[in-house]
């Protein structure tokens, strides 16, 4: 009877016992909600999290308690924990962490943790160029004398630390917990991990780290970091729009008669989709129908104005290991079923092949079904994915091409100086623009030396004379650019400026004067000059300044949007452009 009652006290003091000890859910849960009400599929390389937690060889402290304060030398260590979410499912996905110091600390090539004597002000006082001098610590431990003390080489699980010979160099122990499992290892300042997402549920999901650094006799926690992360079945993807002569494509107004490229990137940092034949379906939204094509890049020109709805349909088909194979049940036969099997040869064989293929959606608009697995010909399987991309774009008029058409010194006064001035002539095709830039460059057009931009009124014919000064002669690159709200365009010309040298002041001013035609519907046509009064006086044609291109050679080439291309073409100052030959 005694020992019937000192088993049930061993067998009691067992459960309790049982109970008490910690496990990887308890730890890594950091107060959230445990993670063993809900079941999930097993992570290749992962632990469940209901293995017991070694609390006694890693202490566990809750949020606040007042230990964290003493846990490192001289401050605070924070974890970065950083993930390259979203992921699309059957992808992996990586996780990386780096631990941020305090001030003035850093880890050396040994992995201890030292001074860093360069940030060293006034009220520094680094009394051991060591913070943590680890080398020191296990300099007399071998790999063999180490592996006996759980001080240097076991996890929480108990399992011990793999041998490599860096071993000596990573003193932290990184725990990462995430969908009811761990994963453990060792490592310097930072550690990364990926998970292959096959048996990870769809939606967001969270990560926790939790961080160790090696003791005397136990190892100390220094920082916790969590983070959420996205698994998908839908394909991550942008579409990055650019126009040439766009003057700001974030704001998603373009030019009509200008085209529009498109360039879909996938987010697969993985490269899962590799080996993957990936089509894209555009519609743009101005009723021109679809457009399918193998390319991430495609062009449109929208010839009217107005909002359109753009919208991208992306199609992965995914080259997989094929399912063992299901027959299909054969269908119950009968004296009077004799007609029904002999209706077709093609529906005999339909109902007796084994059934593990579903024909995808040929409409790519709306496709439901984006895991559907299918027999290619080849004898390989292979399942779907889509990515869909939509947004609102609105298309107004802007500036589509500017011209130099003449370009005229002009005779100067004495009272005028000795600076060259010359006329350029521009015109430009679609809307008027409402401002000018002017930028004088080197012969190279790389160093800009003076820009001059002014706002411009046109009535109805883009029609503009620009007036630039010269303080010496030489060989000058001229680009002017031409914008409205929406758009800018360039032209360039390089010329070459012959006489007198100029003054010693290097400031050059710039003039522009615009001249347009009002037409006077039935009635007149009037010429309006307008002109503009900077810092020169308004330009008349009289007898003191008359037209002399004896001292002018002009090499003329009109250099459209090369030298600005696409989206760039935001800031008139004229950066590393080639030469205009």
């Amino acid at each position: 009877m005694k020992g019937l009652c000192l088993l049930g006290v061993l067998l009691l003091a067992e459960g309790v016992l049982h109970t008490a000890a910690k496990q990887f859910r308890d730890v890594m849960s950091h107060g959230r909600s445990s993670s063993h009400v809900r079941s999930h599929k097993k992570l290749h390389g992962w632990s469940p999290d209901q293995n017991q937690w070694n609390e006694k060889l890693y202490p566990f402290w809750e949020k606040g308690d007042p230990r964290w304060n003493d846990c490192w030398r001289g401050g605070k260590v924070v974890a970065r924990l950083t993930s390259d979410s979203p992921a699309l499912v059957g992808s992996n996905v990586t996780f990386a962490v780096n631990l941020q110091f305090p001030r003035c600390q850093k880890e050396d090539n040994d992995s201890n943790i030292v001074y860093d004597r360069i940030c060293r002000n006034d009220s520094s006082d680094f009394s051991n160029e060591y913070v943590y001098n680890w080398t020191e610590w296990i300099d007399d431990c071998g790999w063999e004398i180490c592996t006996s003390n759980n001080t240097h080489n076991v996890f929480p699980d108990g399992r011990p630390f793999p041998h490599h010979p860096g071993w000596r160099r990573r003193n932290f122990v990184y725990l990462f917990h995430t969908a009811g499992q761990y994963y453990q290892k060792t490592g310097g300042s930072s550690a990364i991990v990926s998970i292959n997402t096959t048996n990870i549920t769809l939606g967001k999901q969270m990560m926790v780290v939790s961080v160790y650094r090696r003791g005397h006799r136990t190892y100390v926690p220094v920082a916790t970091a969590s983070g959420i992360y996205v698994v998908t079945d839908q394909i991550p993807l942008y579409v990055n729009l650019s126009q040439k002569n766009d003057r700001n494509a974030s704001d998603s107004v373009f030019i009509k008669d200008s085209p529009i490229t498109f360039d879909v990137k996938i987010h697969d940092p993985s490269h899962y989709l590799n080996n993957s034949a990936i089509s894209y379906e555009w519609d743009y939204g101005d009723g021109s129908g679809s457009f399918i094509s193998n390319s991430p890049i495609s062009t449109h020109t929208y010839t009217l104005q107005g909002n359109f709805s753009l919208n991208l349909t992306v199609q992965a088909t995914i080259p997989v290991p094929c399912e063992p194979a299901t027959p299909t049940p054969p269908l119950p036969t009968s004296p009077g079923a004799t007609t029904q099997n002999s209706t077709s040869t093609a529906n005999k064989t339909e109902l007796t092949t084994p059934a593990i293929t579903t024909k995808p959606p040929s409409n790519l608009d709306s496709p439901t079904s984006t895991g559907v697995m299918e027999d290619t010909p080849d004898g390989g399987c292979h399942i779907y994915r889509y990515g869909h991309y939509k947004t609102t774009i609105s298309i107004v008029e802007g500036i589509l091409q500017v011209n130099v058409i003449q370009m005229t010194s002009v005779q100067m006064t004495v009272a005028q100086g000795e600076n060259s001035l010359v006329d350029f002539v521009v015109t430009c095709q679609g809307s008027l623009p409402t401002d000018a830039c002017t930028i004088v460059s080197d012969p190279t057009c790389q160093v800009s030396q003076n820009v001059v931009c002014d706002p411009v009124e046109v009535t109805d014919q883009c029609l503009l004379t620009i007036r630039r000064a010269f303080n010496e002669p030489g060989t000058y690159c001229v680009n002017i650019t031409l914008g409205d709200d929406t758009s800018q365009a360039l032209a360039s010309a390089l010329i070459s400026v012959n006489g007198a040298p100029g003054s010693s002041s290097r400031t050059v001013e710039g003039v522009l004067i615009t001249s347009g035609f009002l037409v006077a519907f039935l009635i007149f046509v009037t010429l309006l000059l307008h002109k503009r009064y900077k810092e020169y006086k308004p330009i008349e044609r009289s007898a003191e300044q008359v037209e002399n291109r004896e001292g002018l050679n002009v090499y003329f080439n009109n250099v459209k949007a090369v030298l600005f291309p696409g989206n760039n073409e935001r800031d008139p100052l004229l950066k590393t452009k080639p030469g205009i030959v």
